[in-house]
């Protein structure tokens, strides 16, 4: 029974210290990646602009629901790996720069990905900036120190180099 009542305390102090380092951590980080791709930037645009075409070269998200625009802003839903992320596009510079930004306040995370796209010498290179924030404060130690805040982009941008090396 002693050895019981040690496990579970244990098991608290580690929650307590998790807790506590969560609520220490800011709740906003910037993280980015770049990627040399080897493909047209136009190309590399089209692909991550066709949200229709996600669930063919990204194996996390299953399906994607376009929804009715916000004030001319696109509006669309990933569906997979991830569970279900409401994005609304902020700003597009045709072949350039997008700007999405995620648009459910229920979830326990935020923030906005920035993509810019210039030309490369054998094609184009792309740079992700994620502009976010993490409200949980769990989730933030996860986030930080087992996650990491780049590792949705470090796949995002694996999945862009499969699609874009043909």
């Amino acid at each position: 029974m002693k050895w019981i009542l040690i496990v579970l305390g244990v098991i608290v102090a580690i929650a307590a210290v998790v807790v506590v380092i969560g609520y220490a951590l800011p709740v906003k980080h910037v993280a980015a990646r770049q990627a040399h791709l080897r493909q047209s930037p136009d190309r590399v645009f089209g692909l991550i602009t066709n949200v229709n075409d996600f669930p063919a070269w990204r194996p996390s998200v299953t399906r994607v629901e376009v929804l009715p625009p916000n004030n001319g802003r696109t509006r669309f839903k990933e569906i997979g790996s991830d569970g279900s992320i409401l994005f609304e596009t902020d700003s597009v510079v045709a072949g350039k720069r997008l700007v999405n930004r995620i648009a459910d306040p229920s979830l326990p995370f935020g923030g906005r990905w920035v993509y810019e796209i210039a030309p490369d010498a054998d094609g184009a290179k792309l740079t992700i900036t994620e502009e976010g924030q993490v409200y949980n404060p769990v989730y933030r130690f996860v986030s930080r120190f087992i996650m990491g805040h780049t590792r949705t982009i470090d796949r995002y941008i694996a999945d862009l180099q499969r699609a874009t090396a043909s």
